[in-house]
């Protein structure tokens, strides 16, 4: 795998989708996420704040979507955000990934991006 992920750079299913788990993730639950960084939306479920309206945005993305971007609770975040792979990243094409990223003009990743250093297509 490429030392360089396509995600630092993109952004995009942070600011496109609504990241919404079980509060037991929830660090007054036992679990990591900052509980002051997400919304209660049904009596078992919780979302990072700013995920849950459009335009969608997380509260933890730092940077420019398309650009530079970072994860600021990266070793805390939820397993919704764990478990979402980049497209072609395990070998398979993540549609979910491809429409985030054309949401901001960003181009499909393509097959083999992890193989070779990875670099950002204009």
């Amino acid at each position: 795998m490429s030392e360089v992920s396509p995600c630092l750079n993109c952004g995009a299913c942070c600011s496109h989708f609504r990241v919404s788990f079980f509060w037991g993730e929830c660090a007054s639950s036992g679990g990591t996420v900052p509980d002051e960084l997400v919304t209660q939306i049904t009596p078992s479920r919780v979302a990072m704040i700013g995920t849950d309206r459009k335009p969608a945005r997380c509260t933890s993305l730092v940077g420019e979507v398309g650009d530079t971007v970072q994860c600021s609770i990266y070793d805390k975040r939820s397993s919704t955000c764990r478990e979402f792979e980049a497209s072609w990243e395990n070998g398979e094409q993540n549609t979910d990934c491809d429409a985030a990223r054309a949401r901001f003009g960003l181009p499909p990743l393509q097959p083999g991006w992890n193989e070779l250093p990875y670099e950002q297509s204009a």
